[in-house]
């Protein structure tokens, strides 16, 4: 039996087993490094290797700023604001769970987050309004998505560290493709809300849009605050995550007065519990990584990528196959690790952007998070609603159409992705 043949077939055997892929990851790199007799001790110096990397130390602080403003009650505050502006128009909710999901995204930086957070309050009176339980479930569901491609990014901290590009690049790459899915996303609402009877709420008036606006601005600020840190040059992405993560602390204490100091050992341990997962599955998934490369099964891959595909366009298209069919089965920071050694080259070969690569990928991966059997994001809806993965996935259908419209135009329009941040000169 060949390597490249040992690895996959272990991986998906554990996988078969329902080990956790962060596991079945490292077990079978651990494996196939026995059998082919690579030296143990690398084993613990490319795990090190993976996760001692000043870039993601992002991560934790992005994970404990995002939750620290939602234990401050900040979804709430940019669910009543958007209500505000927009829950008096036709499909008015819709929108705003919408539109809420391109902010909250703005904050946490996590699919599952995004739903979580604002579903718990959404879903409920999307129901009560008169739209069915699995439209609500699965519009939540997809707009979390958007907090992968809207800055600050998880994944895109996970790329950048991997293809060494610049994270503040991509960050602002997402942005133009993470507004095209979110407008997506209302036009199917939209089109969906004209065959149900919803009953529109009374339109808003401009003092209780203004008073609406003031109770929500400190949490609108933290986008402001990362983002203009970062391309004003005050500082690094990983330094924006850690100033943001105190913004959200002194915000979440000293302004909404939501946040005890004993509710901080929470806040701390919750994010180093979520931080750890991350990180286990970036060590796992480097060594992986690791591996197929110091045995050329990456290069081999690219090889046979580049031959099949033939031209840049195939090249493309068969990118989006695999990792919408890799997005049901793996978690983004794992797809991520087994794929951009082995799709990078050959995308560098055939004169395609690296950011642009970057962006399309986690795309893809977002729409993974509603694909069964491991759509995390429509479990987590599942959970909020009440009802089945069967009901929740035939709702998702519309949705799931409308974000591959967007992932193709942005996949073979790149120009899309890179106006904003060549716009703006970043380098």
């Amino acid at each position: 039996m060949n390597t490249a043949a040992l690895l996959f077939i272990s991986f998906a055997a554990l996988l078969l087993l329902n080990v956790p892929i962060a596991l079945s990851l490292g077990a079978s790199s651990l494996i196939a490094m026995v059998v082919t007799g690579l030296p143990l001790d690398m084993f613990p110096m490319q795990i090190y290797a993976n996760i001692g990397k000043f870039t993601l130390l992002a991560i934790p602080f992005f994970m404990l700023a995002g939750n620290t403003m939602e234990k401050a009650g900040i979804s709430d505050k940019l669910i009543n604001l958007a209500n505000k502006f927009v829950g008096h128009k036709t499909g008015g909710l819709a929108i705003v769970g919408v539109i809420t999901s391109c902010f909250f995204a703005a904050i946490s930086g996590s699919g599952p987050a995004t739903v979580a957070s604002l579903g718990v309050i959404i879903i409920p009176a999307m129901i009560n309004a008169g739209y069915s339980k699995g439209m609500s479930s699965a519009l939540m569901a997809t707009a979390g998505g958007i907090g992968v491609i809207i800055p600050p990014s998880i994944p895109f901290v996970v790329y950048g560290a991997i293809a060494g590009v610049s994270i503040g690049k991509i960050f602002m790459a997402g942005i133009v493709p993470g507004l095209l899915m979110g407008t997506a996303l209302v036009i199917a609402s939209l089109i969906m809300a004209k065959k149900m009877d919803i009953e529109p709420v009374p339109k808003a008036s401009a003092k209780e849009r203004w008073e609406a606006f003031k109770d929500a601005i400190w949490g609108l600020m933290m986008p402001v605050i990362i983002l203009g840190g970062i391309y004003g040059g005050f500082f690094t992405p990983t330094e924006a995550a850690a100033v943001s993560a105190v913004y959200g602390i002194l915000v979440g204490v000293f302004v909404y007065r939501k946040i005890k100091a004993k509710d901080l050992y929470d806040l701390m341990v919750e994010s180093a519990i979520g931080s750890a997962i991350v990180m286990f599955i970036v060590a796992a998934a480097g060594l992986f990584a690791w591996f197929c490369t110091t045995e050329g099964i990456s290069d081999m891959a690219s090889d046979l990528l580049l031959s099949v595909s033939g031209s840049k366009y195939m090249f493309l298209f068969i990118v989006n196959i695999i990792l919408l069919i890799a997005g049901c089965f793996l978690d983004a920071t794992s797809a991520l690790y087994i794929f951009t050694p082995i799709m990078l080259p050959v995308a560098t070969q055939l004169g395609y952007d690296p950011i642009a690569l970057g962006v399309v990928m986690t795309m893809n991966l977002a729409i993974g998070m509603i694909t069964p059997p491991v759509g995390v994001n429509l479990y987590v809806a599942c959970g909020v609603s009440k009802i089945s993965l069967g009901q929740i996935s035939k709702a998702v259908v519309p949705y799931l159409i409308a974000s591959l419209i967007v992932l193709f135009l942005i996949t073979y329009v790149p120009d899309i992705i890179l106006w904003l941040p060549n716009m703006m000169g970043i380098k």
